[in-house]
């Protein structure tokens, strides 16, 4: 799953380094390098939605006689539309179904079915079909979460898919849309000798919401062969499903000296939901990492809390991402931009436009997400 090629979870997945991470300097001088992000952390084909303009003036007179007029027919955007971020975040989202990077795609999709674009889901239904293994694995999950009905059909042709990942996917997709017999298949994969596949049916079970995938889960991340992928994804599904028993697991991975670990710990506190999953997140609210507090602030801020807000403004006011190599300002980005769409607030989603113009690709997708997160609140 931390391989690009073999990553099929649709999520910011983070890779231990081996190194421990590095006491603050200022805050944010000196970085560790602890974060090797492979889905960012989450070129662009020009799909465009272009409103037709009617509103062309045409010229009263030709310039000499018996000179045509000249009409300009070219479609024009109206103003209003050009400036629209909701626009823009559907065009950034809507080129990149289709852009050369696979992983690129994969966080299009991701970010489809979170929002809800109904809309868009036809294109998402394509590619299952897609020569990548992490592209079919998330439209199958995509269309899972959405509950698209309409591709039933394509999921049970994934159940013959080449790769095991992504016959689990389309047996979650399945689930998700009335077959509970499929969901036998999840809980036989979380067994598999394949880690990946281990880790994958763990997150799928985790999603499935049912209680009776605890003991599966129980089992996976306590077992002697499972890897860290396996244990850390099977502890956030536990605590996906409820279980506060799972608390002081994730407290400990909230104290680790790596960074990945606490950032998924975060993740895991965040799917918890508790309230003292709320007051152990504000505590990782000074850590000594600015990514680990951005994404702090985002668990926050879906659990309706704003109390990261302040790092979020602190990237634009104190201008955190100068000095940073092009990598980690692509990341502090990307993490800014998810924590804008969870807090919400007025004084952060005012920098949303500008980060739709972003350089990176990834950017401009988080910040997609984020802004239809935000109209969605509204």
């Amino acid at each position: 799953m931390k391989n690009m090629q073999e990553n099929t979870k649709p999520h910011l997945w983070w890779k231990r380094s081996g190194k421990k991470t590095i006491p603050r300097q200022a805050r944010d001088g000196e970085r560790s390098r602890t974060i090797i992000v492979h889905s960012i952390p989450w070129i662009f084909v020009c799909l465009m939605i272009f409103a037709i303009g009617c509103e062309q003036p045409l010229p009263a007179q030709p310039e000499r006689p018996g000179e045509p007029v000249r009409v300009d027919l070219t479609p024009k955007r109206p103003a209003e539309d050009v400036n629209n971020p909701r626009m823009e975040a559907l065009r950034i989202i809507q080129a990149s179904l289709a852009d050369s990077d696979p992983l690129v795609r994969v966080n299009a999709i991701e970010v489809i079915a979170v929002t809800r674009q109904v809309r868009l889901m036809p294109k998402v239904e394509r590619l299952l079909n897609d020569e990548f293994v992490p592209v079919r694995f998330a439209a199958a999950l995509a269309i899972g979460d959405f509950g698209y009905s309409l591709s039933e059909k394509l999921l049970r042709g994934l159940l013959k898919d080449k790769n095991e990942n992504v016959k689990i996917a389309a047996a979650y997709a399945l689930t998700k849309l009335g077959f509970a017999e499929y969901s036998q298949l999840l809980r036989s994969a979380i067994a598999s000798n394949d880690q990946t596949v281990r880790a994958n049916a763990a997150l799928l079970l985790g999603k499935s919401g049912g209680k009776d995938a605890l003991k599966f889960l129980y089992w996976a991340m306590q077992h002697k062969d499972s890897d860290d992928r396996v244990t850390f994804q099977a502890a956030e599904s536990i605590a996906r499903l409820g279980d506060t028993r799972i608390y002081q697991k994730l407290w400990t991975m909230l104290i680790s000296a790596y960074a990945d670990v606490r950032l998924t710990g975060i993740r895991a506190m965040g799917a918890l939901g508790t309230e003292e999953a709320k007051n152990a997140l504000i505590t990782m609210l000074d850590d000594d990492l600015l990514e680990v507090r951005l994404a702090a602030a985002e668990q926050l801020g879906m659990l309706k809390d704003p109390a990261g807000e302040r790092e979020v403004l602190q990237v634009f006011e104190k201008n955190l991402t100068a000095g940073l190599d092009e990598k980690s300002r692509e990341r502090t980005y990307v993490l800014t931009a998810l924590a804008i769409g969870q807090i919400g607030t007025p004084s952060l989603a005012k920098f949303l436009p500008q980060l739709l113009k972003n350089e990176s690709k990834f950017v401009r997708i988080a910040a997609a997400k984020a802004v239809l997160q935000s109209a969605a609140k509204r």
